[in-house]
């Protein structure tokens, strides 16, 4: 009981919870033919969704996977807080005639403040670099990028001391060139440093074992990213783990560090400081057990209790009482109680017969014990599809995250946050001077009565998709709180009011 205890620590204060989260189906408002991530067993992974605002209005546009159909860019047209939410296509799209796509993250890889994409892909991947009002160019032999033919489900960055480009994490699934494949055939990962005004020689990272997710996180809390890798069992069967690396020097990490090794079907990785003791916790998505792990030290994990409700073992409603599969997972407080909460997207792989076919996307709300109660039915948002990517974000800018969904041969879902009662919020931007202009390995603390949030800004994990934009915070009934920024660097501002309900765009020095 200690976890919960911890957990509940910096929650109860909160009072009753409200009521339940609410949603309201937009998909129908989005233009063109429905968008579907679709293929053959290439595409059996992937399917993510690149979230992030690429004309400066301060709404998020967004880019899902297509597969073997194309990955249109959706521009953000919704009228204002609360309005319906309505996208549009622009005419130039980034990835026309581009088809293979299995994810997509954003990130400003330059230092010109733009946001550029990097692009997952069974095939070559591609770096577009942001250009404004939501046009890109392909930069990836500009920027010595490889171009070879490997099939990329899993991508993470990091800024390393000095450098003037981030470092990045190229997870590479199942070799398909392998003539004994694919079981025992999981390629080899990739580090890309910068070099010059682009990157030096792929560094490998072997053994591989199948990455379908990549985060780097200051783990430990010492001002060091750490990369982390969670890894499909099903294809390297045997002798496998997820694994943790070090990149100075670059070694893979061991039982001598701390790192308890753990052999799951590995699909996505998600991030947050849940009990309170400044380093992140980690959720796991697998077919079977969704695995929560709570930080135990520099690199060590313990695995949460059962009775937390967050191992979304087996559909939660129907009669199909097989193992369920979990795909991408985002913490976020979709109810703005000062908790946060956390989604997972379910579905089949295809046809796996040991494994339930009708698969609803979870909804666990934290309570103030530190529990998680599952609320998508309530919530309207329990589709039986083969979900893949997702992604928490508020779209419409009211202060309530919103919800994509990417459906393998299955439409995608948008769903738009009408929660009744919610508490009040506040969205934090951390900017800095370049190269790292985003500021990603920031970490953002709110504090208030009831305790002190924090979240680190990363990119990586989730599955095959992920965001950049303001972090969002829940303040239940609070109207303003104090707020620290700690500075990729370590350098930490003092805690100053902010007044809640609002976006702060916060420009490092001002």
């Amino acid at each position: 009981m200690r976890i919960i205890i911890a957990v509940a620590a910096l929650a109860a204060a909160t009072g009753s919870a409200p009521a339940d989260p609410r949603f309201i189906d937009r998909a129908a408002a989005l233009p063109g033919p429905p968008h579907v991530y679709g293929g053959g067993w290439e595409h059996f992974v992937g399917g993510g969704a690149a979230v992030f605002d690429c004309n400066g209005d301060g709404r998020a546009e967004f880019l899902p996977a297509g597969g073997e159909n194309p990955s249109p860019l959706f521009r953000n047209i919704t009228a204002g807080p609360g309005a319906p939410l309505r996208f549009d296509r622009p005419e130039v799209q980034p990835l026309k005639g581009v088809t293979g796509v299995t994810g997509a993250y954003p990130l400003d890889m330059d230092g010109d403040g733009l946001l550029d994409l990097f692009v997952l892909r069974v095939g070559p991947n591609i770096a577009l670099r942001g250009l404004g009002d939501c046009r890109f160019e392909d930069v990836t032999a500009a920027w010595g990028l490889p171009q070879d033919d490997r099939w990329t489900t899993a991508f993470s960055a990091t800024w390393e001391p000095g450098a003037g480009r981030p470092t990045l994490a190229i997870g590479n699934y199942v070799d398909r060139a392998d003539p004994d494949g694919p079981f025992e055939a999981c390629d080899d990962n990739h580090l890309l440093r910068p070099a010059g005004q682009g990157y030096g020689p792929a560094v490998p990272l072997a053994p591989g074992y199948c990455a379908l997710s990549a985060l780097f996180s200051d783990w430990a809390r010492d001002g060091r990213a750490d990369l982390r890798l969670s890894n499909d069992r099903h294809y390297y069967v045997r002798g496998g783990a997820e694994q943790m690396w070090r990149l100075d020097p670059l070694r893979l990490m061991g039982a001598d560090d701390g790192w308890r090794a753990v052999s799951i079907w590995g699909m996505g990785i998600a991030s947050r400081d849940l009990n309170g003791d400044a380093r992140p916790d980690v959720m796991l998505t697998s077919m079977g057990d969704q695995l929560l792990q709570l930080s135990d030290g520099a690199t060590g994990f313990r695995d949460a209790p059962y009775d937390q409700g967050t191992y979304a073992t087996r559909p939660f409603q129907g009669d199909d009482g097989r193992p369920s599969t979990g795909w991408h997972a985002q913490f976020g407080d979709v109810d703005n109680d000062g908790r946060a909460d956390l989604f997972i997207a379910k579905g089949n792989v295809d046809q796996m017969g040991e494994n339930a076919m009708r698969d609803p996307n979870n909804l666990l709300m934290q309570q103030p014990d530190g529990r998680f109660r599952e609320t998508a039915a309530s919530a309207g948002i329990a589709t039986p599809d083969r979900a893949r990517g997702a992604a928490l974000s508020d779209l419409d800018g009211d202060g309530l995250l919103d919800l994509i969904v990417v459906n393998r041969r299955a439409p995608l879902e948008l769903w738009q946050n009408i929660t009744p009662d919610a508490g009040h919020w506040l969205a934090v931007l951390p900017r800095q001077p370049g190269p790292n202009v985003f500021a990603v390995g920031s970490w953002v603390e709110l504090r208030t009565a009831d305790g002190v949030q924090r979240q680190e800004l990363t990119v990586g994990g989730g599955h095959a998709g992920g965001q950049a934009g303001p972090l969002h915070f829940g303040l239940g009934s609070a109207e303003g709180a104090e707020l620290r920024i700690l500075w990729p660097d370590g350098a930490a501002t003092d805690w100053r009011p902010v007044a809640a309900d609002q976006v702060l765009d916060l420009r490092r020095g001002d």
